[in-house]
């Protein structure tokens, strides 16, 4: 075997060198994060960066459950999260499974419009979802939140192309044997093309986890504000106060925390079907 070059060598140096000081960028502050969430009020109030807590706590998690009272927006990102999801996913496999129809008039046509709708930015949406949301007397309420990107182009077409990587004869032959359409879409087509489901999954899930921008602009009631929404509050109150209750570091990185557990505790069951599907659902007719 011929040995590699010095040239080689230091490229592969550092090229992992530059990988190591990459992913420490991204593991110290959440490290940093953790630390002072269950460091104690006056320990996590020095201005310093800490990799460990100090003076162990968990004080900031109480404060913020029971005194600043996030249950309530908790469970309205749960709400709006877990039922955005499942419309969002059945939409997207529905339309996407339509799409493959070798005898839909237009198709390419429909896909070419759904392409052109990836064009549009999204902020540039809201003040006509805003409009529509106000003529359907949705505003303040949890279902603007779940109807507002309650479908995607960038989904519907993943989902097509995980479709069409299943040979369109099975369907053909289900359809001799009796089965209807929706049938085939829900025993055959999902069944096969269970990692485009997860994968529209969990960029759904977490992309409505993250909503802010939808609740600012279609919440004023604050019994009906999310999570993210109470954290961007009280992250960034100049006061850094709720009544006569000092917000303390740890208890604003425990809120921190607290969000990001549903995003954790979700990614494991679903990570080996989210590598196997990015590769799959690049694949173009």
């Amino acid at each position: 075997m011929e040995r590699r070059g010095w040239a080689s060598r230091t490229f592969d140096a550092l090229n992992a060198l530059f990988l190591i000081l990459l992913m420490l960028t991204m593991i110290i502050p959440f490290a940093n994060v953790i630390a002072l969430a269950f460091s104690s009020g006056m320990a996590s109030m020095k201005p310093e960066i800490i990799l460990f807590p100090k003076e162990f706590s968990v004080e900031g998690f109480g404060t913020v459950w029971n005194s600043l009272d996030l249950r309530r927006p908790f469970m309205n990102s749960v709400i709006v999260t877990l039922t955005g999801t499942f419309l969002h996913v059945l939409l997207s496999s529905l339309a996407g499974f339509v799409l493959i129809q070798p005898q839909l008039p237009g198709r390419k046509i429909m896909v070419s419009f759904i392409l052109l709708t990836m064009m549009i930015p999204q902020d540039a949406m809201m003040i006509p979802l805003y409009l529509v949301n106000q003529d359907l007397h949705l505003i303040n309420t949890l279902s603007s939140l779940v109807l507002s990107g309650m479908i995607s182009g960038f989904s519907i077409l993943l989902m097509r192309n995980f479709f069409l990587n299943v040979p369109y004869e099975m369907c053909e032959s289900a359809q001799i044997d009796g089965l209807g359409m929706f049938r085939i879409f829900t025993t055959m087509y999902l069944r096969l093309a269970i990692t485009g489901v997860a994968t529209v999954t969990l960029f759904e899930f977490v992309s409505r986890w993250n909503m802010l921008s939808a609740p600012v602009l279609f919440i004023n009631d604050s019994t009906k504000i999310t999570l993210q929404v109470a954290l961007k509050s009280m992250i960034t109150d100049a006061s850094a106060t709720s009544g006569n209750l000092l917000i303390t570091t740890n208890v604003r990185m425990a809120g921190i925390l607290i969000s990001i557990l549903p995003l954790l505790a979700v990614y494991p069951f679903i990570q080996r079907y989210f590598m196997k599907g990015l590769m799959l659902g690049a694949n173009k007719e």
